[in-house]
């Protein structure tokens, strides 16, 4: 079996290459086949954010930014698409000053007034405590305001101007999440103000030789935060990271010229050969295809962001002759709402996922940012992670909770069961070798009932769940109708605590039915003890959340480990 050739833009022109083995990771591609690196490897399996690069995906007319994992993600999986890496950053011909709709004042600027642009060589001054400050004071005592250096992105100047970088082996990761939170954040809010247009400056003078500046966006300390979640520093404290985004929205800003990208990227997918056929890499674009995929090759691994067979490729050393993935067929990227129900496609991102469960359950948002970091949830599918079937995975435990059910497909048809029935056995299924899971589809909520979903681990960020619980209760005059509870690290496969649940329906919503649920919870599960918690202490934190499930239905105000750790990073 061949390879069709690989093909991505790079600086704004294609790169192609052939012979690139199926399972062949992007980050090795870029660091022994093209030689670039500045994108370094670290933890190998998704976590440090080290190797982090920004990919540009053509979707709807718009570019989809996102900040993925290269040591993780198959290099064929980028096929397609436009890639940075911190190299490219200043060196895109593609990336321009952006023209100014108007000068802000201070008031507009949020931390400090916001660059004319009129200096190229004026650094800012750092603060006694080492946080970035504003610029030299003139002779008039006036201060100037922050200027980028000539050539480099602003997340490139914010990080030299706020000392975020020591060892230096983190940075070009940071950088790059900066990049994609600069593309997503920063560059929007220019474009809402009207003033998104490259600047019409003669070729070579440079990114910062120009006048041409305008408002970016203050991005707040919670944002960053989150935005960074899948990066990991050892020196600096993140402090001065943190700096860093929140100073790049206040330097001349710049822009990918989003037009002249989607030309090229229509162009090479023009001329691009057809994914489908008896490749080593298949990746069919309509289900249908998909499907005939499966059955003629039952054998082939599946793959879709590939957050978990990443590593078993860079951990276990497995080999893999020939993959199919899933993330081309459009039915399978496909969110639907419709009056009773969301349908979320298997190939579905879990950022994109997330997004439309928090839509309806606000309360969901600070479990969702939970779930790994931003490159993780950017490259992992919905889907996967259901199929998958860890014990430990997030996903599972709240679709269980809301009362979700799968859909596999197969050439021969369809089938629907509830989440909890797909799973035999420790990361097995009722699966067919010719079987895809295909979509969750996810009841909307009704006026009556009360959801938490609880994450327990030893890190906050981008962790192991050592507990996950997602508890759902549908209360009426004070009695619960139902109850539908999902747990994680309890068991060899995700699951439902059944008998927690009928200790819970049809009782009135008090402190006494809540201590005879705590006791069935208790009972219900035999967890193992391993690195991560022992036996007794998963129980006894099941227990605990759902005392906290019931006092926060109470009113009582809940406490969050977050805001006490960005009062800290402040």
């Amino acid at each position: 079996m061949t390879t069709r050739p690989l093909q991505f833009l790079r600086r704004g022109q294609p790169v192609a290459l052939a012979n690139v083995p199926p399972d062949r990771t992007l980050l090795q591609v870029l660091r022994e086949d093209l030689a670039c690196t500045g994108t370094k490897e670290g933890c190998g399996e998704g976590d440090c954010g080290a190797c982090t690069v920004v990919l540009g995906e053509a979707r709807g007319g718009k570019v989809h930014y996102s900040a993925v994992n290269s040591c993780i993600r198959l290099a064929h999986s980028v096929d397609g698409m436009a890639l940075w890496t911190v190299e490219d950053l200043a060196e895109d011909p593609l990336i321009q000053p952006v023209a100014s709709a108007h000068q802000p004042s201070r008031a507009d600027s949020g931390e400090g007034a916001r660059s004319a642009g009129t200096g190229m060589d004026t650094q800012a001054h750092e603060d006694s405590d080492g946080r970035g400050g504003e610029g030299p004071a003139s002779p008039s005592g006036a201060t100037t305001p922050p200027v980028r250096a000539a050539g480099l992105h602003p997340a490139q100047e914010a990080m030299v101007q706020c000392h975020g970088s020591q060892c230096g082996f983190c940075t070009p990761g940071f950088v790059m999440s900066l990049f994609g939170m600069y593309q997503n954040h920063v560059v929007p809010s220019l474009a809402q103000a009207g003033s998104a247009q490259p600047c019409q400056q003669p070729q070579g003078t440079g990114l910062g030789s120009t006048p041409c500046a305008g408002p970016g966006q203050p991005i707040t300390r919670e944002l960053a935060q989150q935005e960074l979640s899948g990066n990991l520093c050892r020196c600096t404290g993140y402090r001065p990271i943190l700096d860093a985004a929140q100073r790049m929205g206040t330097l001349p800003p710049v822009a990918v010229d989003e037009a002249e990208l989607l030309h090229k990227l229509e162009l090479m997918a023009h001329n691009q050969q057809a994914l489908e056929g008896s490749l080593a890499y298949m990746a069919p674009t309509t289900l249908p295809a998909l499907l005939a995929a499966r059955a003629a090759h039952p054998t082939a691994q599946i793959v879709a962001g590939c957050t978990d067979v990443g590593l078993w490729i860079t951990k276990l050393h497995r080999q893999y002759a020939q993959v199919i993935d899933v993330t081309r067929a459009a039915e399978l990227r496909q969110l639907q709402h419709s009056a009773h129900h969301i349908t979320i496609g298997a190939a579905a991102t879990l950022t994109e996922a997330f997004d439309a469960l928090v839509q309806q359950w606000p309360q969901l948002r600070g479990f969702a940012a939970r779930f790994a970091g931003l490159p993780v949830r950017n490259a992992g599918t919905l889907g996967g992670n259901v199929a998958n079937g860890s014990p430990i995975g997030d996903s599972m435990p709240l679709l269980i909770a809301l009362r979700a059910q799968v859909v596999l497909a197969s050439v021969r048809g369809e089938r629907a069961m509830a989440l909890e029935d797909l799973y035999t056995g420790y990361r097995q299924n009722v699966m067919a070798p010719d079987e895809l899971l295909v979509r969750i589809v996810v009841p909307r909520p009704g006026v009556s009932e009360a959801l938490r979903a609880y994450k327990v681990s030893k890190r906050f960020d981008d962790d192991i769940s050592a507990v996950c619980l997602a508890i759902h209760l549908d209360i009426e005059d004070n009695t619960v109708r139902r109850a539908s509870i999902g747990a994680g690290g309890v068991a060899p496969t995700p699951a439902r605590a059944r008998r927690t649940e009928a200790a819970l329906a049809g009782q009135p919503w008090n402190a006494a039915t809540v201590a005879l649920a705590a006791q069935a919870l208790q009972a219900e599960f035999t967890p193992l003890s391993d690195m991560r918690a022992s036996s007794t202490y998963r129980r006894t934190v099941l227990t605990g959340l759902l005392q906290r499930f019931w006092l926060e239905s109470q009113g009582e105000e809940a406490v969050s480990v977050e805001h006490f750790r960005l009062e800290a990073l402040a």
